[in-house]
């Protein structure tokens, strides 16, 4: 029991921040475990953005279900980045699936639209339609899975590498949220640590570190406010950031042979958001920003380094 009050604090203070940041709260009833959406959520994002488009399929008998297989194909077949970015067609009508992130502000319009993307946070989701297990926390976007989390405290002798376990032994790569490509990424997290994978295989499942370092340096970060790991959930998962990298930093690559290059691609390029400079320069704008003439100037240099920068830390 103790271990689960442990766990379940760390798990409210990763949602708690996620809310904070802009996310919606879930219900783990909302889950559909056969395509791994959260359909409340989902038919909320088209029936309120694309309402003409959901009408040029109504027609169909079972038409929802009918969007719902198609976009699980296509998650199938091209991953669920590639997915969001592109969007599904299905007869003549086109769904888009995620407002694309702003970065300027001439536009009052991209602005608007991407505040119409529905992100959430839901915890101890029952994943599977063959059992009762659930995992501690999925990310959504407009109701489709792209992260999920498993959380461990060491005050309970329970660490990150239990958490990588768990995803080893007791999530099974079968069940369509476990799915390759499925999800951008399944984080193993405690307060001290963060592991991710892009593909779990079982107990060949290749985990890499994810962590933030120390001074730019290895090792685990230091933060007298907050958990070691607090970052994860303050910096990099917010709605802004996470939708940074899936449509310019995330690149999936099908068929690749070599899972451990794979994962190891896929973190630079992740740490390319996040990289020390970059997090200089953003705390640089936030406080500035409250200037006209400075937030519109240094937009360009934001706008620059982003589609430029190469340096990986």
């Amino acid at each position: 029991m103790t271990s689960q009050t442990y766990e379940k604090a760390l798990e409210t203070c990763i949602e708690t921040a996620l809310i904070n940041s802009g996310y919606k709260q879930g219900k783990s009833t909302d889950f559909n475990p056969e395509f791994a959406v959260d359909t409340a959520k989902f038919w909320q994002f088209l029936e309120t953005t694309q309402p003409e488009e959901l009408e040029k399929l109504k027609d169909h008998r079972n038409w929802q279900r009918l969007i719902l297989e198609r976009l699980n194909r296509k998650i199938i077949k091209d991953g669920v980045i590639s997915v969001l970015k592109k969007g599904i067609s299905l007869d003549n009508a086109h769904l888009t699936l995620l407002n694309s992130l702003p970065y300027k502000d001439l536009n009052p319009q991209i602005r608007s639209d991407f505040q119409k993307n529905i992100f959430s946070v839901t915890c101890q989701v029952y994943y599977s339609k063959n059992n009762r297990k659930s995992i501690d926390i999925i990310l959504f976007i407009n109701g489709i899975s792209v992260i999920t989390l498993e959380l461990k405290n060491p005050w309970t002798n329970q660490t990150v590498y239990n958490a990588k376990e768990q995803y080893k032994k007791d999530r099974d790569p079968q069940e369509p949220l476990f799915n390759f490509a499925r999800c951008l990424v399944h984080l193993a997290v405690d307060t001290d640590e963060v592991y991710m994978t892009t593909h779990l295989e079982g107990k060949n499942t290749y985990f890499l570190p994810f962590n933030k370092g120390n001074n730019h340096g290895k090792g685990k970060s230091i933060n007298p406010n907050c958990h070691k790991t607090a970052y994860l959930w303050t910096d990099i998962l917010t709605p802004e950031s996470l939708t940074n990298i899936i449509e310019h930093c995330a690149i999936f690559v099908v068929n690749n042979p070599d899972q451990q290059n794979r994962n190891i691609a896929l973190e630079q390029i992740i740490k390319q958001a996040v990289n020390a400079e970059l997090r200089r320069e953003l705390d640089l704008y936030k406080r500035y920003a409250s200037d006209p003439e400075f937030k519109r100037a240094f937009d360009q240099i934001i706008i620059a380094f982003l589609l430029n920068h190469q340096d990986v830390s």
